[in-house]
């Protein structure tokens, strides 16, 4: 179990972990532990949530710091991931292309635009998330932040949730490395583990914010699940890294906007 933590911060975060052998036995329980690393990621964002306020900094460096935390501690493989699913989407042509240009290294036009299109939104509804604070009152603010740091475990518990039982669109890869080897039944339990728990300490933290942000992880959910058999056949994953891109921008939006309504 040690092993397979480790390997789960190796693979999905730049967290400092020590050498560990890569064997069957340990890659089985690998995604049990992938949610975690979105542990890291909010705990991150609660401390420089605590240190933009102690240096009194303005919402537009807090909300620019803020959106590149999760790009930092993960390394970016996931918006990477994002890209390339971009890229193949915006090119329209066949399911057998499509695949190829997901394992095509190189950065198209479509997945350089879209990816600053998502830093612009991610920076944006960070900036405005401290003026979501103040309209709620005082002590609101660590309600509202903790509530977006259980959207980063929720959107992995998701991730690793299809993994386990969502069809893969080819028997290669990077995903399917992951996938073979994993007792599915026993990921499928702990993420739904996951699950629960976030979704009740996201409502009892954010109240009905929190409702809306559980409810945009779903509909995303269910639109990776329909886009991904629809265009791929299946799931990879660049589009397990696009799914979470898409994921962490949406709980972050939807607490921000309706934080002005509710």
């Amino acid at each position: 179990m040690i092993k397979s933590l480790v390997i789960a911060l190796q693979t999905y975060s730049r967290i400092p972990m020590p050498q560990v052998e890569w064997d069957d036995k340990s890659m089985k329980y690998v995604f049990c532990f992938f949610p975690l690393v979105g542990a890291f990621v909010g705990g991150f964002e609660i401390l420089w949530y605590f240190l933009a306020q102690l240096l009194c900094l303005t919402v537009w460096i807090y909300g620019a710091v803020a959106a590149v935390i999760p790009l930092l501690v993960t390394g970016a493989i996931h918006m990477d991931g994002f890209c390339d699913t971009v890229d193949a989407l915006s090119s329209h042509q066949s399911r057998e292309r499509m695949l190829e240009i997901l394992k095509d290294s190189h950065a198209g036009a479509f997945a350089i635009i879209f990816c600053g299109v998502w830093l612009l939104c991610y920076f944006g509804f960070w900036a405005n998330i401290p003026n979501v604070s103040l309209m709620h009152g005082f002590g609101e603010d660590w309600n509202i932040l903790f509530t977006i740091c259980f959207g980063f475990v929720l959107s992995r518990a998701l991730s690793g949730l299809a993994i386990a039982n969502f069809k893969g669109a080819r028997t290669n890869g990077m995903l399917a490395g992951f996938a073979g080897p994993a007792k599915k039944s026993t990921v499928t339990i702990t993420m739904l583990v996951y699950i629960v728990i976030c979704v009740v300490f996201m409502i009892l933290f954010g109240g009905w914010l929190g409702v809306i942000a559980v409810v945009v992880n779903g509909l995303i959910f269910g639109y990776y699940r329909y886009l991904s058999y629809k265009k791929f056949g299946g799931i990879t994953g660049d589009l397990a890294g696009w799914f979470l891109q898409l994921a962490e921008l949406g709980s972050v939006a939807a607490i921000s906007l309706f934080g002005f309504i509710l």
